[in-house]
């Protein structure tokens, strides 16, 4: 893994929708990367893995992986399953964000940050039973859930944790 000091080489697959687009924010400030929106066949991603020192994987999910939103040919359901994990097991400081990643990272021994379900609309908010959240609070939410990430991105996995 190179020093933080260094200039990492970040790989961001963040799958087009409006919905997730707030997301963006986390890695905004990032001046070596490389984002994948949408546009490229899945079967590419191995290599781009390989190639870059982080890989930042942000959108909506299950304990599956990272749904494909319909931008990236031959990839199915998921742009982001289980056919990745070989791969993603060389990188120890990924982002994983979405909901349930938890269970993906766990489930195969992944390492890096991750998060478990992460209410980001209204709509997931009345699923899970939360009648009294609106669209300002939940916008309020994300806004900090953004810039708290964003702020300790560069940190090493351990003093996040630590935060």
């Amino acid at each position: 893994m190179p020093h933080f000091s260094q200039i990492m080489r970040d790989l961001i697959i963040h799958p087009e929708d409006s919905t997730k687009d707030f997301l963006s924010k986390i890695y905004a400030p990032l001046t070596n990367k490389t984002v994948i929106r949408g546009g490229i066949c899945k079967s590419v991603l191995p290599k781009l893995i390989e190639s870059h020192d982080r890989v930042l994987m942000l959108g909506h999910g299950s304990p599956y992986g990272l749904l494909n939103v319909g931008k990236f040919s031959d990839a199915g359901s998921y742009i982001i399953d289980d056919s990745m994990v070989s791969t993603l097991k060389n990188k120890t400081n990924s982002l994983f964000i979405w909901c349930h990643a938890d269970e993906f990272v766990q489930r195969h021994g992944l390492s890096g940050f991750y998060c478990a379900m992460f209410i980001s609309e209204v709509g997931e908010a009345f699923y899970y039973g939360f009648d009294d959240v609106d669209w300002h609070m939940i916008d309020k939410s994300n806004a900090r859930f953004v810039s708290v990430v964003s702020k300790y991105l560069n940190e090493p996995m351990e003093r996040m944790y630590q935060k």
